[in-house]
């Protein structure tokens, strides 16, 4: 099984950490939809930017060809998740879980065109990004997460 090494520091959302720990111990078959409104998540583990340790998030799944949008939205807030900065400081060191079981994969920013695909992606699958985007003067940042094939990790 794909796994970061390292101490996990679970979120300090309570709601977060629960629905992640759900989600892990029955291999996606609960936990797997973002609370009560139906529209599935993935889990993703990232390398923490200045502790070093394994992050957690729940994230809409926006999933094309096998990769993964990775949508910096955090509701339409001024500034980015704290997990923003974990993945540009780490790209390399990151699990995505879709399922049963997880995977490494390699996260990069998307700009221009590939953004614009992936967003209008993003917004089908949680209509809700388009009002986050309306809210804020920044650009909402999206990494694609593509799976490591190259038996990195």
């Amino acid at each position: 099984m794909a796994q970061l090494a390292g101490t996990y520091v679970p979120s300090t959302l309570e709601w977060v950490r629960e629905q992640i720990a759900l989600y892990e111990r029955t291999g996606g078959r609960e936990g797997s939809t973002l609370r009560d409104t139906g529209i599935p998540v993935i889990i993703v583990a990232m390398r923490g930017a200045k502790s070093g340790n394994v992050r957690k998030i729940a994230l809409m799944r926006v999933e094309h060809a096998g990769e993964y949008a990775l949508v910096a939205s955090k509701g339409g807030a001024p500034d980015n998740p704290d997990w923003y900065q974990n993945l540009v400081a780490h790209p390399d060191e990151v699990t995505v879980q879709d399922g049963t079981e997880p995977f490494f994969a390699r996260v990069r920013l998307v700009e221009g065109a590939e953004y614009d695909v992936w967003w209008q992606r993003a917004v089908a699958v949680f209509p809700q990004y388009a009002i986050y985007k309306d809210k804020t003067s920044r650009r909402i940042p999206m990494f694609v997460a593509s799976p490591m094939t190259d038996g990195s990790q």
